[in-house]
């Protein structure tokens, strides 16, 4: 009998796999980890999340992934823990001068 393969859900964005194939389903928390720390970091460099994945990994069901992912040098992983109100992770990527001395910035 042939393996029945569920449709991958159409939030889950395919660039994201450009190395393996496009799994299915997102149901253990190495999945789930993993895809976190590649939207994460295709955000950080200017591709946005779509509407439906970023409802999707700010469901409850998520938290334990986004804890367990440590992207410490994420700016979009520390706003994803700040959304599962995860306690603060030391960021440890570059501090943009333009962006820290902004007085704007605190209105975002």
């Amino acid at each position: 009998m042939p393996s029945q393969r569920r449709p991958t859900p159409d939030w889950i964005d395919s660039t994201l796999y450009p190395d393996e194939a496009l799994p299915a389903e997102l149901d253990s928390l190495e999945a789930r980890g993993d895809f976190l720390a590649r939207l994460c970091a295709a955000w950080d460099f200017g591709i946005l999340p779509s509407a439906e994945a970023v409802a999707e990994i700010r469901k409850p069901e998520w938290r334990e992934a986004v804890d367990a992912c440590q992207l410490l040098t994420s700016p979009a992983y520390h706003l994803v823990r700040d959304w599962h109100s995860l306690p603060a992770l030391p960021y440890l990527g570059r501090r943009l001068a333009y962006i820290c001395d902004d007085p704007n910035s605190l209105h975002v």
